[in-house]
């Protein structure tokens, strides 16, 4: 037992530091991403948070996109800012020079999100890599939507991946959850100043340096898990851990279907007259297009957003008529599900910040289920009117 406390040892004696079932699928998950160590979290608001939090402290400095989950915007700008960490965010369209003027000498860490919740954008993942190394900090991706079947960021850069597994992971609406990724590239010593939790000894573990116990492979995740998981005690049920278990065994199934839908709807809405805008990176006509060809081949996923004529009204309107999908909070899920951001996920955020993230009062986010797409098409045409 005090080895194991002393982290001398590898073994089981408290589920809050460890579990075999939640060991099992957090390193099934790190296949598929390509990395080499993986935990998993209560929720996608706490991989993100222990993603950033583990290499931030008071006094840091973050650079993110501004096109992100409302959620996760309000955590990193409002409160992470009351536990003394700053926030740049940028358009992920900003130019090469907004990019590196966005970096200062506390910048610890770059974020962003392979397809954006729900604006849709599709994130550099390449570009915004090599000006984080640039400045000797690693990118971290919320590869959520897109899932490692389609997208893979490490592949193209990111040194951190993390996913609310509650989305297209679980896929049933049955598990709360969350994952963080290390692609175990990211050379912590190499930039020992700036991380010292990684690279100087932790008192609270006997004067462990992380970096050279456990190396590139291992020390982001073991010092997440013994630190912040110890103290935070944000663990994913096992539970939780076994039904996302089951629903990764079809994920590469499910993902090309959504697609499927997500893609079909998108060319049904782009042509109808009652719809000012529709957001869909597989759209020819997305500005986003080449990009995801570029990051994700097969698609993205199933999410589509929309502008409907007559703005929060307009969509409210809208939305009473629908008789398949579900107004629903949730996204990513086997049924399709409707939401209307601006009056639910992103309501703490002012009307300048909606429209610096994308999200127009009037646009509505519908994740495409696995119906029919026929059905799905003939509710949307009858809620339009």
């Amino acid at each position: 037992m005090g080895k194991l406390f002393d982290l001398e040892a590898e073994g089981y004696f408290y589920t809050r530091l460890q579990n075999p079932t939640n060991d099992y699928v957090a390193a099934k998950i790190a296949e598929m991403e390509g990395g080499t160590a993986a935990m998993l979290t209560s929720s996608g608001q706490a991989a993100n948070f222990m993603a950033l939090f583990n290499i931030c402290e008071c006094g840091s400095h973050i650079v993110a996109s501004a096109s992100i989950y409302g959620g996760t915007f309000n955590l990193i700008s409002v409160t992470m800012a009351k536990m003394g960490v700053e926030v740049t965010f940028l358009s992920p369209d900003c130019s090469d020079d907004e990019l590196d003027a966005a970096f200062k000498e506390n910048t610890r860490a770059v974020f962003g999100e392979s397809i954006a919740n729900p604006a849709l954008t599709v994130f550099d993942i390449e570009r915004f890599a090599k000006a984080a190394h640039a400045h000797g900090v690693p990118l971290i991706v919320d590869n959520t939507f897109p899932t490692p079947v389609n997208c893979n960021p490490i592949k193209w850069g990111a040194d951190i991946v993390t996913h609310s597994t509650t989305k297209y992971m679980d896929g049933h609406v049955a598990a709360v959850g969350g994952a963080i990724v290390d692609s175990g590239n990211f050379d912590w010593m190499a930039h020992a100043d700036k991380f010292p939790g990684l690279c100087t000894p932790d008192e609270s573990y006997h004067g462990i340096i992380y970096a050279e116990k456990f190396g590139q492979a291992g020390a982001f995740i073991t010092k997440c898990t013994s630190q912040l998981m110890r103290d935070f005690g944000c663990i994913q049920s096992p539970q939780n851990a076994f039904l996302l278990n089951l629903g990764l065994e079809s994920l590469h199934v499910r993902m090309p279907k959504h697609v499927e839908n997500g893609l079909a709807v998108a060319e049904f809405l782009e042509q109808h007259p009652k719809v000012k805008k529709v957001n869909y990176p597989g759209l020819k006509s997305d500005p986003y297009y080449e990009r995801l060809k570029k990051y994700m081949p097969n698609g993205g996923c199933g999410v589509v957003s929309f502008e409907i004529e007559g703005g929060r009204k307009g969509a409210e309107e809208f939305m009473k008529k629908l008789k398949l999908a579900a107004i629903e909070t949730h996204v990513a899920d086997a049924r399709t599900c409707c939401l209307n951001p601006a009056t639910s996920t992103h309501r703490q955020m002012t009307e300048e910040q909606l429209l610096e993230a994308g999200i127009p009062a009037g646009l509505v986010r519908i994740s495409c289920g696995l119906e029919d797409k026929r059905d799905l098409i003939a509710d949307l045409e009858q809620a339009l009117g």
